[in-house]
Order: structure tokens, then C-alpha cells, then sequence
């Protein structure tokens, strides 16, 4: 669970967050504040499970906090508050008791005496989860039709079904407040598969389990802008609508924090995990299907990086940006399959088109019109990600430019199949060369303001990225543990600018900022 600490004093607060095994507990200081002011800000991004507050402090007192923090929707009403104070009078302990503190704590406090209330917390926390859940489980049953048709909706809405005037007509029919100048911002979140262990649930209680993930979203994700509800493959949506004043960047950031949170919840409450995908930016109320097939596509990325993670749509500057509206279910289908790498849905939904398009043909000509069919789409496909044709299908290219060429059924199955791979191929080598894009950003950032204090979640912040994403993203290109990282750099440069630097080679291509970094470890010297 997370923790955010909230104390005026310089002292106390480093060693509140420093000196308290708090990792060992299973517990995460996500931030420090040294005023109620910082602290709402900090609220506000990192979504704490558990906050420890001062009384005393400049600027916002801890009881105006907590009175603003429980008055606010951005916050959950589980979340757990505990006091530290110097204040031993009723007034103060009454005032406390009436905000639904946890605990009063008198300093000086000791570190054993603080863990334990923190502990007891996060006890109460889970408890009051749990109970919750029983409860949702009892309450599955639709009170009444609406939410089948707004969820119907947001279905039809993000395949692409809609025109924008028809959006904003069955929205308002609905109760789903949208303006004409609203943006949008989406995440798709799905547990990750049962674990050969797993003994309490099967794979047929699939439908369950992604009900129950989405009624905690919607007890813990309270928002007016976001509405929380499930494609037809049964996956969790959440959407964010923004109208035209709100920031963008606020935005993702805001989206990222509740990801975050509905991931670590549903680890505590389901003791399953769950990953999400994110879209990569904000778009327009007539963008929901490029914002929904770029979440499904960074959730597909789970099979790269893990599971258990909030990953973000990431993609290299294209020579055609211009999203290609398909209609057709199948045909769209195959699109999303090629777009995410997915090469066991896109055969799957090549063959629906095989059987569409392909058996039905009465003369030559009506087979090499669906052949030209084919041979535009995937044209269309392959220039749509600023690709060469020649470059992708090779000697193939002859039946693109003459499909009279393909005599037989088979010859021509056999020319889909191998296409398929080959943009499966070269899409699966672009996401390699963006995790490569996102690492020199974080390398250029570091070494920027190598000379100030910087943490994973402070990078994490300036990148719009979930910092475990992150994490796992740099361990896994720089082949070094980000903390690490940073502090051989810093030792680096606290050495003699007279004393030539070693260099070693980095991994996967990344190059120039990390070229002249890392101490002995990657050089093997034993030397100082």
C-alpha cells in the first residue's frame, strides 16, 4: 500500500520516510509534503492509501486538511488518516475523531510506535475492503436497464460506430453529459491470467472476477469526468472527459494515478493482479476508436514487460498519422491484431475475411477483385505506419503490382498468411525501437539535472509514465536498477574531471548520454 507523510519539520519528515523499514511491511512512501498546501497537490497525483499528518505546519494546518481532503471526490473515503501531533488537547483529538482518523499519535512518538498505528491502518483498510466486497458480490444484479445501454454505448461508440452528431444525440439520451468541444482519454484494464496455482477461481469465473474489479473502480475512482464501464470482450474502460479548459497533461497524469490505484486494490482485495493499457494522449469525442485501439495495444505489451503494470501507448512519428476509419467488423478486427502484434488474432480474423471474401467469388474476376481488396488493405495498413511496401512483403511485392500472378487458392492463403507475419514482424521491431526512444528520454532527463535531487517517481511525473513501467522498462533496456543508476552517475561525477572516464557499451543501441557512464561494475576495475 502507498503512504504519503505530511510534516513541517526538515528532520523528522526525512526521517519519517527514511528511518522506518517501511518496505519490509509491504509499504511504499510515495511522497512527502511539507504543508497541507503540498500535501493536496501530492494527493491529488499519487491517490495514497495511508497519509501521516502533522497538526502544526505553515500555510494549511492538518485539521484544514483534513477537512479539505474529505470534502474533495478526488480522494477515497477508505483512505486511512493518522495524526502526529504536539497538541495533547481534546478540542484537537475531538476534531480528529470527527474527520475519521485513525489513530492520534503524541510526539514524540517512537519509529516502533508509528509503524504499528500505520500497520493498524492499513489492517482497518483492508477490512474495510474486504467487507465491501462482500458486499458488492450481493449487489451484482442491474437495478434497472440504464447501465446495460450506457455500457451498449461506449461499446458501439469506441468500434467506431458513430458519427459525432450521433454521439452527442444518444449521449444526452442517455444521462451522459458530452459538449461538442469535450476530449477524451481512455484506459483498458483486464486481469492478467490464472496462475497454474491459483486454486480458488477458474477460468469460468472470468466474468465474475472482471465484475467485481469493476464495481472496486467505481467505489474507489469516484470522478464527475470519468465514466467506468466494459467493452465486449468483457474488459474494464475507464474514460476520462475533459472539457476545454481542464489540461492535458493534468489529465494523464490524473489517469495514470487511478490506474495505479485500481491495480494495487485489486491485488489487495481479489489477491489476483491485473495490467492496464493507456492511451497515449487526448483526442476528441470522434477519436474514441484510435484512443481505444492504442489502450488495447500498450495492454498487449504485458506480454513483453510483465504483468501487474499500467503501460502507455507509446509509437514512433509516422509519415501518415491520419487514423483509416474501417467499418467492417472483421476487416477492423484484423486491423487492431496487426496494430497490437497479436498474430494469433490476426490469422484468426484473416481467415473470417477468407471465408467472407474468398468462397463465395463465381468467376475469375470477382477472385482477383478480393485479392485487390486484400492487397489495398494491407497497402493501406503498411503506409499508415510510414512503411515501404517493397521494404515489408520483399519478393512478394510482384503480387501487389500484379495480382493475375496468383493462380490458385492456396497460392493466394499463402500470400495473406505470409503478410500478416511480415507486418507482425516489423511491428513487434518498432515497439522494440520506442522502448529504446523512451529510455534515451529518461538518459537525456537524468543528465540534464543529474546535479538536482531526482527519483523514479519524479521522472515518472515529467513523463507522463507509471512509475513501475518505468522501472521495469529501464531494468530491463539499461540492464541496472534506476536508483542504481542515478547513484553510480552522481559518483561518477564527483570524480576528478582530470581522470578519463570509463566507458562501456550499452545495451540495445542506446547510446551517446549513457556511453560515458557507470562505475566499476560494468568496466570490471577494482581500483577506486
Amino acid at each position: 500500500m502507498n503512504l504519503i507523510i505530511v510534516e513541517d519539520e526538515p528532520r523528522l519528515r526525512h526521517a519519517l520516510a527514511h528511518n522506518i523499514p517501511w518496505e519490509q511491511h509491504g509499504l511504499e512512501v510515495v511522497g512527502t509534503a511539507s504543508n497541507g498546501v503540498e500535501a493536496l497537490e501530492l494527493v491529488g497525483r499519487k491517490k495514497p492509501d495511508i497519509m501521516l499528518i502533522d497538526i502544526q505546519m505553515p500555510e494549511m494546518d492538518g485539521l484544514t486538511l483534513l477537512g479539505e481532503l474529505r470534502s474533495r471526490k478526488d480522494i477515497s473515503q477508505l483512505t486511512k488518516m493518522i495524526i502526529l501531533s504536539g497538541h495533547d488537547t481534546f478540542e484537537f483529538a475531538q476534531l480528529a475523531l470527527e474527520f475519521g482518523v485513525s489513530r492520534y499519535l503524541l510526539k514524540p512518538a517512537g519509529d516502533e510506535e508509528i509503524l504499528e498505528a500505520v500497520l493498524e491502518a492499513r489492517q482497518q483498510l483492508r477490512s474495510d475492503l474486504e467487507q465491501w466486497q462482500r458486499k458488492a458480490l450481493l449487489e451484482q444484479k442491474w437495478k434497472d436497464n440504464l447501465p446495460h445501454l450506457q455500457n451498449l454505448f461506449f461499446i458501439q461508440w469506441v468500434n467506431g460506430r458513430y458519427t459525432r452528431d450521433e454521439i452527442l444525440s444518444k449521449s444526452r439520451e442517455l444521462y451522459i453529459p458530452l459538449e461538442t468541444d469535450d476530449r477524451l482519454a481512455i484506459a483498458v484494464v483486464d486481469l492478467d491470467p490464472l496462475s497454474e496455482e491459483e486454486t480458488r477461481f477458474q477460468q469460468g469465473d472470468s466474468e465474475l472476477l472482471q465484475f467485481t474489479m469493476q464495481c472496486l473502480a467505481k467505489e474507489l475512482l469516484s470522478h464527475p469526468n470519468l465514466w467506468i464501464t466494459s467493452d465486449s470482450a468483457n474488459m474494464l474502460m475507464l474514460v476520462y472527459v475533459l472539457n476545454e479548459t481542464e489540461d492535458t497533461n493534468d489529465a494523464m497524469l490524473h489517469l495514470n494515478a487511478d490506474v495505479s490505484k485500481l491495480l494495487s486494490q485489486t491485488r489487495e482485495v481479489l489477491k489476483l493482479t491485473a495490467s492496464a493499457g493507456i492511451c497515449g494522449a487526448t483526442g476528441s469525442i470522434e477519436d474514441m476508436s484510435l484512443l481505444y485501439a492504442q489502450a488495447c495495444r500498450a495492454l498487449q505489451e504485458r506480454v513483453v514487460y510483465g504483468h501487474d503494470l499500467a503501460i502507455p501507448y507509446r509509437e514512433l512519428p509516422r509519415l501518415d498519422i491520419q487514423a483509416v476509419i474501417v467499418q467492417q467488423n472483421l476487416e477492423k478486427s484484423l486491423e487492431i491484431a496487426l496494430e497490437t502484434a497479436d498474430e494469433r488474432k490476426a490469422l484468426e480474423a484473416l481467415q473470417g475475411l477468407w471465408e467472407e471474401a474468398f468462397t463465395r467469388p463465381e468467376s475469375s474476376d470477382d477472385f482477383q477483385e478480393a485479392v485487390l481488396y486484400m492487397n489495398s488493405f494491407f497497402t493501406r495498413m503498411i503506409q499508415k505506419q510510414g512503411w515501404s511496401v517493397k521494404k515489408v512483403v520483399g519478393e512478394d511485392i510482384s503480387y501487389f503490382h500484379n495480382v493475375k500472378l496468383l493462380n490458385t487458392k492456396l497460392q493466394t492463403w499463402s500470400l495473406l498468411e505470409r503478410t500478416v507475419k511480415h507486418i507482425i514482424a516489423f511491428m513487434s521491431e518498432q515497439r522494440k525501437t520506442t522502448s529504446n526512444q523512451v529510455v534515451k528520454d529518461i538518459l537525456n532527463l537524468l543528465e540534464a539535472e543529474m546535479d538536482q535531487e531526482i527519483t523514479l517517481h519524479t521522472v515518472a511525473d515529467r513523463l507522463y509514465v507509471n512509475s513501475s513501467y518505468l522501472s521495469r522498462l529501464f531494468k530491463q533496456e539499461m540492464g541496472v536498477a534506476f536508483s542504481t543508476y542515478v547513484l553510480e552517475r552522481k559518483m561518477e561525477r564527483a570524480k576528478s574531471p582530470c581522470r578519463r572516464a570509463r566507458r562501456y557499451t550499452m545495451p540495445r543501441g542506446l547510446s551517446d548520454i549513457g556511453m560515458s557512464v557507470i562505475s566499476r561494475r560494468y568496466s570490471g576495475s577494482t581500483g577506486g
